[in-house]
């Protein structure tokens, strides 16, 4: 039955990395050094269990390396070699001890809501982005504080749910997926449902991991077709992110991440508060534009 994960996201990654490739030879574009830089950092610290998406926006922001519009799709094709990386990794280690219909349900509503969200991001004004991205960034903030505050739900240590709350779980899941492509991370949200539905936490990495790798691969493949993202950033991200992403995996595996959360708490609630001014003033200016004159 894993296999039937394993495959597909083998597959997506071959896929992903050809399209990726033939784009970036299409436009001359080169990865970025800096962009590789921040693939390395923020993945080697995801695959370690500080995030990769708040710390990837609020750089991108800072920098403003992207235009705001273009920041969560552009974050999410860089990170989807990484992602497919680590959710093989998780699967193969703890995959086979999480219920079957529960991980595929899951890792499949979540690729419908990604590849649905697509054309809703795309359709989206540009202030509403940066609301949604500001409003994530604060999300992103407060589960970092509250990790280390220890005031993150424990969980349990069941490695299935009864039918009811499974099924409320994959709904969700299709929620998470559509939120990806605002730049709002599956793996907090996810991670706080299932524990408290009294899943063994450990079991919560492969759902959300898997999810998130097939959702960034069939959405981003979308984004690089139509040209909604900026190649040389996405590609330095995954270069630098993949092999961080292993090293972190296989030899790092664990590290202090305290002190690091509460820089990250502080460089993202600053990024936060820029990108909310600047969707204050864009849906200023655009309900100025609308009123009749």
């Amino acid at each position: 039955m894993l296999m039937a994960l394993l495959i597909p996201l083998a597959l997506a990654a071959l896929f992903y990395a050809v399209m990726l490739t033939r784009a970036a030879l299409a436009r001359r574009a080169g990865p970025g050094f800096e962009a590789i830089v921040l693939g390395v950092i923020t993945n080697f610290f995801d695959t370690l269990g500080v995030g990769s998406f708040a710390p990837t926006m609020a750089w991108l922001k800072f920098r403003r390396l992207v235009p705001d519009r273009l920041i969560p799709r552009t974050m999410l094709a860089g990170h989807t070699l990484p992602a497919v990386v680590q959710a093989i990794i998780f699967l193969v280690l703890l995959g086979v001890l999480v219920d079957p219909v529960l991980l595929i349900g899951c890792v499949l509503a979540t690729l419908a809501g990604g590849l649905l969200g697509v054309s809703v991001v795309i359709r989206t004004k540009v202030w509403v982005v940066q609301l949604v991205v500001g409003l994530a960034l604060i999300l992103a903030a407060c589960m970092y504080a509250l990790t280390n505050l220890h005031l993150m739900p424990g969980g349990g240590t069941a490695t299935s749910l009864p039918l009811t709350l499974m099924l409320i779980a994959i709904a969700a899941n299709f929620v998470f997926g559509l939120l990806l492509n605002f730049g709002i991370g599956n793996y907090a949200p996810t991670l706080i449902m299932l524990s408290l539905m009294g899943m063994d936490p450990r079991l919560c990495f492969p759902i959300m991991a898997a999810g998130a790798a097939l959702t960034a691969s069939g959405a981003s493949m979308r984004y690089i077709a139509i040209g909604e993202i900026d190649l040389r950033i996405a590609i330095g991200i995954a270069v630098g992110g993949v092999p961080a992403t292993l090293v972190a995996a296989f030899i790092v595996k664990s590290m202090s991440l305290e002190t690091l959360r509460w820089l990250v708490v502080g460089v993202v609630l600053y990024a936060a508060v820029v990108m909310l001014r600047a969707a204050a003033t864009g849906r200023k200016v655009s309900t100025q534009v609308l009123a009749p004159q």
